[in-house]
């Protein structure tokens, strides 16, 4: 990366970085489960965490294949010796990874598998997992030479606002079939989960708790002797 270029350049490069680096992943490991990456820039070197269901297949024999990918990025973005590093990290809950699914919806597509019986399958797993709701859409030649969509929903889905920005994971995946090429969106709407790990922290805006009020202590006042009368 240069060294002093404007801020605005710079968003933009990083921008750019990011989508190659995400759009060869996305190829190259498409079968070990990816399912995103993150850039972490340190004054020292940049770490690039690849998010897999398969970890061991991303790190390969004794380290092989993340040596190679390393190699890779680094021949293809100019880092110097040891200015980049490359790290697999498990997926913690591949049923609520829209990335994940759609690998998984793709490659039963390509196995010859039913589209309503693959998309029911795929449904029924996410909504096992916690999710609060699903939505999978496979469009193109699905039978016929006429090419449609299949929508299959369950559960709850926001579609509009920024909550959706938050609660919803969407992942899109392009099928090369015999008959031609079929378009995979896999939405799957997060649940809510206060430490973050499964879901975003944030609560949804028309979730009201009630709160049980507290139990007042009952205060005993003392009776005072009757003054009597003159």
């Amino acid at each position: 990366m240069q060294a002093n270029i404007s801020k605005k350049r710079k968003f933009v490069a990083d921008g750019v970085f990011y989508a190659e680096l995400n759009e060869l992943l996305t190829r190259e490991l498409a079968e070990e489960g990816y399912a995103g990456v993150e850039v972490r820039v340190t004054p020292m070197r940049t770490e690039i965490i690849i998010r897999a269901t398969r970890t061991q297949n991303v790190l390969g024999e004794k380290g092989r294949r993340i040596r190679e990918l390393t190699s890779v990025v680094q021949k293809r973005f100019a880092f110097t010796d040891g200015a980049v590093e490359l790290y697999a990290e498990r997926v913690a809950n591949k049923g609520l990874c829209a990335q994940a699914q759609a690998e998984s919806l793709k490659y039963k597509l390509i196995g010859g598998l039913a589209v309503r019986r693959a998309c029911y399958g795929i449904l029924r797993f996410i909504m096992e997992s916690g999710a609060k709701g699903a939505e999978v859409i496979v469009s193109g030649k699905l039978r016929a030479q006429r090419a449609k969509a299949m929508k299959f929903q369950d559960g709850y889905m926001i579609k509009t606002g920024a909550v959706a920005e938050m609660y919803v994971d969407k992942a899109v995946r392009h099928v090369l079939m015999r008959q031609g090429v079929l378009g995979v969106v896999v939405e799957i709407m997060l649940p809510h989960d206060p430490t973050g790990k499964m879901g975003p922290k944030t609560p949804l805006s028309d979730v009201i708790q009630i709160v049980e009020p507290k139990e007042e202590p009952i205060i005993s006042i003392p009776l005072e002797a009757p003054t009597p009368a003159y």
